[in-house]
């Protein structure tokens, strides 16, 4: 096998995969995590509950190991069969294919599909011999050893991959952090909050270990603005209030302000703050939509969520501060400094801004209170500090790039000879990538 093959890197999200090749500053290719097969639509489908899907199959090694197991030997039928990505939305708009979403919450869900998923991304999109490459592929914090173990059996008996690593996405988001200036030292301790289209999860890990007990999961990610968007604009009665056109705005037109009441305010001395926003719809005609509160009231439900649930009322900051707060004392120092932001709904202007402040506040009103009970001791005070950077869209994959780069990455890696000897339990360790005693 030639060394110089690069290692193929996906990150595979509840929303959208991204997928490309280690030491590139960007994914080749971003697409939605859906697939299009033939028949009626699914939601996420199948083997939601109990073993993977995968572990009821026969066996794959029946085509021989040098023929790569099921799916390879018949690449040119299979490929007519099912679509992923934007072909898959398309696909599914006409008749004859039904759309599904193989991974919700992070977790794949419908192992079938996933591996169909990873068929056409591996030959139909980066073009590659998985027998030629090491792959890296991320999971999301708490996956089950099982998923693990099912991923490694897709990946070495399906696909005959050369080596494989699997990683948090939280801890390879810290490393995405390293290109900020803010970052003084390498450093594999923060709190990730890694926020996507589906959820937000705030991830305290203390050298390149997931702080497991302390994880907290909050129900407002991308898809819940856009909603709150395109009810606002219902709510007004604007000429289109489709969803695509409420993530339009979403995208283009979102930011968090400092104080909503004084933004209420000037939005309303202002009248040049509402924007118009032009859009074709599906039959040609274009219509003008006006943008108005939405712009900033939107994004606000991280910081006061009460506007848009009558379930969930706790504030982003508050769910931070708690977060670090129940880890360990002597590594709380540590996450409050490196609080990294990842996923693409943590991109409005401002938001890593509004969280450092709301946070501090929340630590220096502790601090106060200790120090007035404690008859005046000062105390040494707290850095707080939020890193954003220019890979925050893509933190997880950008920092499997980084690493997947790196002259060890190999040797972190697990072979499919060490597969074959082992079987699909050696994926529930990997030696930890860029930690302590890492080279």
């Amino acid at each position: 096998m030639a060394p110089q093959t690069p290692a193929v890197v996906m990150d595979n999200g509840t929303g959208y995969s991204k997928l490309g090749f280690a030491g590139n500053d960007s994914p080749s290719f971003v697409f939605p995590t859906a697939i299009a097969t033939k028949g009626p639509a699914g939601g996420s489908g199948g083997s939601g509950s109990g073993r993977p899907a995968v572990a009821n199959k026969p066996s794959f090694l029946t085509g021989g190991a040098g023929q790569g197991g099921n799916l390879s030997g018949k690449r040119g039928t299979e490929d007519l069969d099912f679509f992923i990505g934007d072909e898959a939305l398309a696909a599914s708009a006409g008749p004859g294919y039904g759309i599904h979403y193989p991974i919700r919450h992070g977790q794949v869900e419908n192992w079938d599909h996933m591996e169909r998923f990873w068929s056409n991304s591996i030959f139909k999109y980066l073009r590659v011999e998985p027998e030629d490459h090491y792959f890296l592929l991320t999971e999301p914090p708490l996956n089950p050893p099982e998923n693990r173990e099912a991923t490694a059996e897709i990946m070495f008996e399906s696909f005959n991959v050369a080596g494989l690593y699997i990683a948090v996405q939280a801890v390879l988001a810290l490393a995405a952090s390293w290109t900020s200036s803010k970052v003084q030292d390498r450093s594999l301790t923060g709190t990730v909050i890694d926020s996507g289209e589906g959820v937000t999860h705030v991830i305290p890990v203390a050298e390149g270990y997931v702080i497991a007990s302390s994880i907290k999961s909050v129900p407002i990610a991308g898809r819940d603005i856009t909603y709150f968007v395109q009810s606002l604009l219902r709510d007004r009665g604007e000429p289109d209030s489709s969803l695509k056109t409420a993530e339009r705005i979403k995208e283009e037109f979102c930011y968090v302000s400092p104080d909503i009441v004084k933004e209420f305010a000037r939005f309303d001395r202002e009248p040049d703050r509402f924007v118009k926003h032009t859009v074709t719809q599906p039959n040609g005609r274009a219509v003008t939509v006006d943008v108005g509160y939405e712009r900033f009231l939107a994004p606000e439900i991280f910081f006061n969520p009460e506007i848009y649930s009558s379930d969930f009322l706790t504030p982003l900051p508050n769910i931070v501060d708690t977060v670090i707060q129940s880890s360990p004392i002597d590594v709380r120092r540590g996450l409050y400094k490196n609080i990294v932001l990842s996923g693409g709904s943590t991109l409005y202007k401002d938001f890593g801004r509004r969280l450092q402040r709301d946070i501090k506040h929340m630590v220096e009103g502790r601090i106060k209170a200790s120090e007035v009970r404690s008859g005046g001791a000062k105390s040494g005070g707290l850095d707080v500090q939020v890193i954003t950077h220019k890979r925050q869209r893509h933190g997880p994959w950008f920092g499997g790039s980084l690493l997947g780069q790196t002259p060890e990455f190999r040797s972190y890696c697990h072979t499919k000879a060490e597969y074959d000897e082992i079987g699909p339990s050696i994926v529930r360790r990997f030696a930890l990538l860029g930690g302590p005693g890492s080279s």
